[in-house]
């Protein structure tokens, strides 16, 4: 029976993960003849740091490296799914290697680093500082905004690119050579477009491509690779969520529109999508906080309030917890009433002051700080609304060229009603 009759268990990104730098494909500028991250791992002189660049392109797989070339003990946390005592426990178990170690620091791997929260993200700095680990942080984020500023002051910053036509070619080519499944088909690859366009510098989503192609022919036939093919053969396996091409943007609009809709099991469903798809929480919480002014408005301004703190809480807690939090939010702005009278009415002014000259500020509306400006008429003729009956005076506040004009219309909900009602009786009192 050859190998081919065997179902591989491991998929191809795992099967081909190279074991040292001399197999490592990319990113030139870091491990390549010279470079700073490989003249620090021959040396062996190496400082916690953070990898920073898209998926991909090798960030797990050189953390795996370096682990394995200064033969350290080398530990692994998904910021997914690791909470605080996973964090302790890790640098407590460091702690007791560090004490025999003779190869230096036992290195701590996190994935998705800028998903832990600021407590977890804390209680990694005294173990950092003190040298009972180095730490290697790997992100598709920026470091910058996404990791605590004691600890990005503790680690050197790195940026991965993504990979490179002939990054790509070396893989697809290392894939049919080398695996020891692939290496016992007949492949012919006629075109390679397709299938570096929609890989998109991601080295594992190439190899799970070529995975998906070579596994939709039967054993006893060629594999032929083109275009047509590995376009055709994808339509076929579209994934659930890919929070980094086309379905994100499909599942984050059905998303926004289940909730703008008021319709909470839409919402929650497609909240459900992304969050088993991987996607960051806090990019969840920023559009439930831009839907909360733009849709809900002043229909209950308690709903950005609501979606701010709910931005503030999942960075603080992280998942999984965070998803509670989110839910409970998404159900909150979904079954609110709706109104974007705020989001048209800036749009209206916008347009506004972009379509004519800068009006001057109207004399009356002005203040007069000096004599002169006294002298000239500042503020001469303002009214102070409060001395009037029910705070409201019959005066122009918009420039000239712009006076009675209306860029705020109440919504249809309840609240705006009552707004509506006062206004339309005071601008009728006033003949406004």
């Amino acid at each position: 029976m050859s190998v081919q009759d065997n179902i591989p268990l491991v998929p191809l990104p795992e099967r081909l993960r190279p074991k040292s730098l001399d197999e490592y494909v990319g990113q030139e500028h870091l491990v390549g003849k010279n470079a700073i991250l490989r003249k620090m791992i021959e040396t062996g002189n190496i400082s916690s740091f953070i990898l920073w660049g898209p998926p991909g392109v090798g960030k797990t797989t050189l953390a795996q490296i370096i682990a394995n070339q200064l033969n350290r003990e080398f530990y692994t946390l998904s910021a997914i799914s690791a909470g605080i005592k996973d964090v302790r426990d890790v640098i407590e178990k460091a702690k007791n290697v560090r004490m025999f170690a003779t190869h230096g620091a036992p290195i701590l791997f996190i994935d998705e680093i800028h998903r832990f929260s600021k407590v977890q993200q804390d209680a990694l700095l005294g173990a950092v500082e003190n040298g009972t680990v180095i730490l290697i942080g790997a992100t598709t984020e920026n470091p910058s905004f996404e990791v605590i500023t004691p600890l990005l002051s503790r680690c050197r910053v790195y940026v991965l690119k993504s990979l490179e036509i002939k990054d790509l070619e070396t893989l697809l080519n290392r894939a049919i050579k080398d695996d020891i499944y692939l290496k016992e088909r007949k492949i012919d690859v006629k075109e390679t477009e397709a299938l570096f366009r929609l890989s998109g510098g991601d080295g594992r989503k190439l190899l799970n491509i070529i995975d998906i192609i070579v596994s939709s022919f039967p054993n006893d036939t060629d594999v032929i690779i083109d275009n047509e093919i590995v376009t055709s053969r994808l339509q076929e396996n579209i994934a659930l969520y890919d929070k980094n091409g086309e379905q994100h943007y499909d599942v984050i609009s059905a998303f926004i529109k289940s909730m703008r809709g008021s319709d909470p099991n839409g919402a929650i469903y497609w909240m459900a999508r992304m969050i088993a798809g991987g996607e960051d929480p806090l990019f969840i919480a920023r559009r439930m906080l831009i839907l909360a002014s733009e849709d809900i408005g002043l229909a209950n301004p308690n709903a950005a309030l609501l979606a701010q703190s709910c931005f503030e809480a999942v960075h603080k807690v992280g998942m999984p917890e965070g998803r509670i939090i989110l839910a409970e939010t998404c159900i909150y702005l979904a079954t609110s009433p709706k109104s974007n009278s705020a989001y048209m009415a800036i749009d209206d002014a916008l347009a506004a002051v972009e379509k004519g000259e800068p009006a001057p500020v109207p004399l009356h509306l002005r203040n007069a700080p000096t004599k002169l400006m006294d002298e000239l008429g500042y503020g001469k003729e303002y009214k102070y609304a409060h001395a009037f009956e029910g705070n409201f005076v019959d005066q122009e506040f918009l420039p000239k060229g712009l006076e009675g004009k209306k860029f705020y219309e109440p919504g249809n909900n309840a609240r705006e009603a009552e707004i509506r009602k006062r206004l339309q009786s005071e601008w009728k009192k006033y003949n406004y």
